[in-house]
This record gives C-alpha cells, sequence and structure tokens, in this order.
C-alpha cells in the first residue's frame, strides 16, 4: 500500500494505481472527460490536471501513479488555472448549442463549464463543422461537432463490445470519431456508447427530441430478457416510458445493459397493443369487460373439467413471466386439478430436473475465470453481458473454449473475443465432442472414463488446458439446454467438472428461467410437458406471455397442434395469438406490474411498476388471482404481489434475497446411462435469435432495423380479423 496525500487528507491505496482512483477513495472530485472507472486510460482531455508537489506543471490525475509520500492538491490555483485552460480550449470549437442539444440538462461539458468556464470566450475564428454520420438505427450521431475527442466510444467497443467500430481519423483540428470502415455501429451493446459519451455527441436516436431529461421521473427495474438480471432505471413522462438507461450493480451488470434492455420499451407504446379484453363470437372478435371476459373462461374451464377431467386442461407459461405470475398459473392448474403446466417451449428433453438448473456460480465470477467451456451458445448474441464479463477474463490471459455446430461461431469475431480452442460439430456430434474431452481428461489423469471417446490430439489440448488454471467453469446454453439429449450432455459435463475442478452450469434463457423451475411450473405427477400439450393433448389451454408460433420448438406448427382444444385462452401484453384463440386477456408488460424476476446466479430481484397498465390491462397476477377466486380454488387471497412472493419464499429470510442454495443443483437426473451416449438425436436445437427472444423485442421497432435483426425469422405481420385492428 501506498500514503499520499489529497487536499491534506491522508489516503491509502495500493501501489501503481493512479491520483485519480486515490481521490476517488478519499472522496475528492477531479473533474474529467475522458477517463471512466471501467475503460483504460487515454489521458486526452486534460480536464483532470491537478497540482502535485515538487512537480514542475500541472499532472493529468488519470494518468499519474501515486507514490509515497505524495502531496496532491486539486483546488489551488495552480490547478484551478490549468483546469480552466483546458476548459477555454474544450470550448473553442465546441458549437455552444445547449438549448437545443437532446443533452442538456445531463451533459458532463455543461456542468463542468459552469465551474471551469469563463464567461465570455477570446475565441473570434469560425468554428469547425464536423458532417453528421448514419450509423443505424440505435445511435444518431447527428451533431458530431460537439465532440470533445474523449474516444470513451472507441475504447468501449474494443475493450467492453470487443470489436473496434468507431476510431479516430486525421489529426489536430481535423480530428474526427468515426466507423472505422464507414459501416453502421451493430455491436449488441453499442447503447451504452450513449450513456458513456460526456456530451451530446452521441445520442439515443429512438429517444431524440421526444423529452427533456428534467421531464423525465427516474424508476427502477429489472431486465426483462434474458437471465442476467440487469438493473434498470426507467425514465418516465407523462404516465408513459421515454428510455431506459443502466443502473449500476457491480455484481450484476456493473454499469451496462444490453440493447435490447435499452430499447425494447418501444414496443410498450406500439399499436399491437392489447387494452381491453376480447372474446372471440361467430369467428369475430368482440371487445368485452372484464367481468364477461372472466367468466366465460372460468364457466369454459368448469365445463371442460366436467365434461373430460382436469387432466383436459393445462398452461403454458413464459419464463418471461414474473414469479408471482407464474406461481399462480401454476396454483391455478394444480388447484383444478390437473398437472399439465410448462415453461419450456423450446425445450426437446424434459426429463425431471433433481434440482433448480442454474449458473452453477457467480455472475460476478465470470469475469475471473482462468479456464471456461462453453457448449452450444452464441454466447455474445444470447447474453451479452455474459459474454462482456468473460471477454474481460480472456483480456486477463483467461483461455476462453467453445464446441458449437456453426463455423461462423467458431471465429473470433462471432465472440468478439479471443479463443483458445473452438470445435464445429453438428448437435448430434456434441456428446461424442464431450466424450473425446472426457476420454482425453482420463488418460492425462490415469482415472477410468465412464464414456467411450477418442481422446484425439484437439481434446487433448482442451483436457490440457482445463486441468490447469484455478478458477474454472463448463457453461451450457441455450442450445445445449434445448437439445434432444439435454440430460446426457449434463451428465457428461458433469463427469468432466469433477475431473477438473470445474463449475458447471447452463446460462440458462430467459429473465425468470430459475424463478419458473423456483415456483414449480413443471409437470411433476405425470402431467403433459410443453411438446405434448402443443400436439394436442388438451382440451383448455392457457397461454400466459408467450406465442407459440414464435416462442416454441413446434414454431408455426403450433395452430393445427391447438385446433383441438375446445378453448385456448391467452393472457399477454399484446394482441398475439389471434388465429387460435378463443380468448385474450390484456396483461400488464413489466413496466406496468409489480414483481420479481430470478436470473441466472439464482439472485430475487424485485421490482415495482413504473406506469399505469395501458387503457383496461390489468397485472397478470392480478387477472390469475381473480380467475381462482371465481373458481373456488384455495390459496388465491392475496392482497398484493408481496404476499405472493412471500408465500413462494416461506420460511427463508427475504434479505438474502436469493433462491435457498440447497435447491440450486445442476446434477444429471439419475440412471443415465453415459456409456449409450455415444451419439446425440439430430433434431437442431430450436434457439431463438437476439432479437426474436420474446415479445417485446420483437415488437420494437429499431431493434428490428438493426442489423443482427436482419436476416432472423421475421415474426411478421399480426392478422386483422373482421375489422378488428391487431
Amino acid at each position: 500500500m501506498v500514503e499520499l496525500e489529497i487536499d491534506g487528507k491522508k489516503v491509502e491505496i495500493v501501489e501503481g494505481s493512479m491520483v485519480m482512483h486515490a481521490a476517488d477513495k478519499a472522496g475528492t472530485y477531479i473533474p474529467h472527460f475522458c477517463y471512466h472507472k471501467k475503460l483504460s486510460i487515454a489521458a486526452n482531455c486534460r480536464m483532470c490536471l491537478v497540482d502535485v508537489e515538487k512537480a514542475p506543471k500541472p499532472m493529468p490525475a488519470c494518468a499519474t501513479p501515486v507514490t509515497q509520500g505524495m502531496i496532491v492538491r486539486t483546488k489551488s490555483d495552480k490547478a484551478i488555472k490549468a483546469q480552466q485552460s483546458v476548459m477555454e480550449f474544450l470550448l473553442i470549437n465546441h458549437p455552444l448549442d445547449c438549448p437545443i442539444c437532446d443533452q442538456g440538462g445531463e451533459c458532463q461539458l455543461q456542468d463542468l463549464a459552469v465551474g471551469y468556464g469563463g464567461s465570455s470566450s477570446r475565441y473570434e475564428e469560425e468554428k469547425r463543422v464536423v458532417f453528421h454520420k448514419d450509423v443505424g438505427p440505435l445511435i444518431s450521431m447527428e451533431e458530431m461537432s460537439r465532440c470533445i475527442h474523449c474516444t470513451r466510444c472507441v475504447r468501449f467497443g474494443q475493450e467492453v463490445a470487443g470489436v473496434m467500430e468507431l476510431g479516430m481519423i486525421h489529426r489536430g483540428e481535423h480530428s474526427e470519431i468515426t466507423t472505422v470502415l464507414g459501416e453502421t455501429v451493430d455491436s449488441e451493446l453499442s447503447g451504452n456508447m450513449i450513456d458513456i459519451c460526456p456530451v451530446g455527441a452521441l445520442t439515443s436516436k429512438p429517444f431524440r427530441y421526444s423529452a427533456r431529461t428534467w421531464e423525465l421521473s427516474r424508476r427502477k427495474s429489472i431486465a426483462p430478457h434474458d437471465s442476467s438480471g440487469a438493473n434498470l432505471i426507467v425514465q418516465v413522462k407523462n404516465n408513459k416510458v421515454m428510455r431506459v438507461v443502466p443502473l449500476e450493480n457491480e455484481d450484476v451488470n456493473e454499469c451496462w445493459i444490453a440493447d435490447r434492455d435499452r430499447f425494447s420499451y418501444e414496443s410498450l407504446n406500439s399499436d399491437e397493443r392489447l387494452t381491453q379484453p376480447m372474446l372471440k363470437q361467430g369467428g369475430k372478435w368482440q371487445a368485452v369487460d372484464w367481468q364477461t371476459a372472466l367468466e366465460y373462461v372460468a364457466n369454459g374451464l368448469r365445463q371442460i373439467k366436467t365434461d373430460h377431467g382436469a387432466s383436459a386442461i393445462g398452461a403454458l407459461v413464459s419464463p418471461h413471466s414474473t414469479v408471482e405470475e407464474l406461481a399462480l398459473a401454476s396454483g391455478l392448474v394444480r388447484g383444478l386439478g390437473s398437472d399439465n403446466i410448462d415453461y419450456r417451449l423450446r425445450n426437446a428433453d424434459f426429463t425431471p430436473a433433481s434440482g433448480i438448473r442454474w449458473l452453477g456460480t457467480s455472475i460476478a465470477s465470470l469475469s475471473q475465470l482462468q479456464r471456461v467451456l462453453v457448449v452450444g451458445s452464441n454466447l455474445r448474441k444470447d447474453h451479452p453481458l455474459f459474454a462482456q464479463r468473460i471477454r474481460q477474463a480472456a483480456r486477463k490471459g483467461g483461455a476462453v473454449h467453445s464446441i458449437n455446430s456453426s463455423k461462423e461461431l467458431a471465429s473470433r469475431d462471432a465472440w468478439a473475443m479471443s479463443l483458445a480452442s473452438a470445435q464445429t460439430a453438428s448437435s448430434g456430434e456434441w456428446i461424442a465432442a464431450l466424450n473425446n474431452l472426457a476420454s482425453a481428461i482420463g488418460a492425462e489423469k490415469g482415472v477410468s472414463v465412464p464414456v467411450n471417446g477418442d481422446a484425439s490430439d484437439a481434446a487433448k489440448a482442451l483436457a490440457k488446458s482445463l486441468l490447469g488454471g484455478e478458477r474454472k467453469a463448463i457453461l451450457l446454453g441455450n442450445a445445449a439446454a434445448h437439445h434432444p439429449q439435454a440430460s446426457q450432455l449434463l451428465a457428461i459435463a458433469q463427469w468432466i467438472g469433477e475431473q477438473t475442478g470445474a463449475s458447471v452450469g447452463y446460462l440458462t434463457e430467459a429473465a425468470n428461467t430459475v424463478g419458473a423451475q423456483w415456483v414449480g411450473a413443471t409437470p411433476k405427477n405425470g402431467g403433459l410437458n410443453a411438446a405434448q400439450m402443443l400436439t394436442g393433448g388438451l382440451k383448455a389451454v392457457i397461454l400466459l406471455n408467450n406465442e407459440p408460433e414464435f416462442d416454441s420448438a413446434l414454431g408455426s406448427d403450433t395452430p393445427a397442434g391447438l385446433e383441438h382444444a375446445q378453448m385456448v385462452v391467452t393472457l399477454s401484453p399484446f394482441k398475439a395469438n389471434l388465429a387460435f384463440s378463443d380468448v385474450l386477456l390484456p396483461i400488464a408488460p413489466f413496466t406496468e406490474t409489480p414483481g420479481t424476476f430470478v436470473n441466472a446466479e439464482g439472485r430475487v430481484q424485485s421490482f415495482h411498476a413504473v406506469v399505469k397498465p395501458q387503457g383496461g390491462a390489468r397485472p397478470g397476477w392480478k387477472v390469475l388471482r381473480v380467475l381462482g377466486n371465481m373458481l373456488g380454488l384455495q390459496g388465491f387471497d392475496f392482497e398484493s404481489s408481496q404476499e405472493v412472493l412471500a408465500q413462494i419464499q416461506g420460511a427463508q429470510d427475504v434479505a438474502t434475497a436469493q433462491v435457498p442454495a440447497d435447491r440450486l443443483s445442476n446434477a444429471a437426473p439419475a440412471g443415465i446411462d453415459l456409456s449409450a451416449a455415444a451419439q446425440g438425436a439430430s433434431v437442431v436445437p430450436v434457439v431463438a435469435a437476439i432479437y426474436q427472444l420474446d415479445g417485446l423485442v420483437r415488437r420494437a421497432t429499431s431493434l428490428q432495423l438493426t442489423a443482427d435483426a436482419r436476416g432472423q425469422a421475421v415474426r411478421g405481420t399480426v392478422p386483422t380479423l373482421d375489422g378488428v385492428p391487431a
């Protein structure tokens, strides 16, 4: 440790730290633009100049290493005059268009100019003009004359997103930030460049000129898409979501969010919102009141139970729904005497799990891994925030290995990080690839192996890598979880993990995949699984917050599978499933209802509604509660969503905000014969593309205009039936 003095205050800090780090620890603010705690040091704005005793001139705090006994003054005349001089230079070419700038009110340059800028300018020459650039549907670079060349956006692309999409060209007053190849900015994390830009050069294209920052209310929430559970600040004006930005949480998302978390809010205000209950009568959709719709559903469920038995009723629920909604949906189905409930719409293997499948380690630990093997995942697109964590590990020297079915996923570009090895094998050959790895590990350690494999050179190299290092993980991606022989893949991965000392876990697909398991949204006592329900096993089907045509392995064949049902009830924020539904019940999306998501590491995160439900929409947990009451079921007497969660948690210490550790287990199902698992099934696992994951992102206009969305399976136009707009 090194001790130094900052403005008369003694500070101890690790040797090799910079003065800026020591000032942060001491609680002393030093003005800066180019410095960012998550990025490398550039020292090119010079705004952080400070007075260091015995130094002949002011020194940049971000790039000056601390030394024992150093004395730093941040508010001396020498430091203040230096900072004021830098500010004068920065403002020479700045357009000073604060009244119309979209960044006005939350601009770092604007704030610091008040404290360090002059009341008048000595500059009388013409200011330079930098022409705007079109870099895609998400980021606006219309006013690049405002850029102060801090290069935060450039460094973010290189170091966090893993792709250098922006760079600086020319020199001196001709310098400008532009796309390196004149292309668009296509990173799945690109929106973070907007946040870290200290001026109004990079702004949000969907949000642009729609509101002023001081008009917005800021409310906390949780991302509803992938399993990272990113913390959000949702900004609201006139009961309408206007913008979404990250809420810093070092243990979860640090200070970043993925673009689908940032821009999917557009769908909340789309024309496809369902704002009143609807019944299909004589093939025509009619708007009705809630009482009529709920009585229709309750009477229909009673009649079908009487005519066909409780086993003819089932529910397909979305892992993007809240814990409370999933718990009440499970209670509703089981209260009627059925066990037909499932969230695993894209799965092909429905072998009962011995515990709750989860990440197998903490999210924060992904940044520190020394060895990691990822099986069956387009990591960068499936889990952008997990990918950037593992990218950090790779930058620190960690070895990242992958086994995937696509040659495109075997390249560094596809992962935006260095790969120590990348094996390309069809999904049917993944078991064989893991068998080969297991055989190589057995040969290296001199232990017996429960599988028959070929210790190839590639397998030996991978085995040697996994046997080295200390912090290791084997991560099974969405394609591995949806694999027809997912249980065998897990069993072999577990054996490899035990032999190498690596944790084994699932990246988990959705915001509440872990939560759905926690509340038991799967059949337990001989009930039908998702595949069986989708292929015509039910007379009454409840669809909670999903569109099986786009969210299930059955895909476009879904209508044929549900045509045998007498009643299909859709609970959705959108006009969805019109072709085969009989009832549409408008439920609130995550911004309009309180609820809870459980992320991949088992972290329980609750949130409140940030706006009122649109039109006649109601929170899903309330709709299910009322249905339970109308059906006379026990256990539906809740006054708030917090009461539902409290019942789920039981005697657990709520303050821990974690699924009980004894419930989390990635143990393979008992009775799997590994020696017979040499070949996997030939069926290709169904995995959603990055902007087709759920109904929210599918309806977000700007996301659907991105390069990642082009070439995806198009959701298509929701049909209009008998004049009722879809």
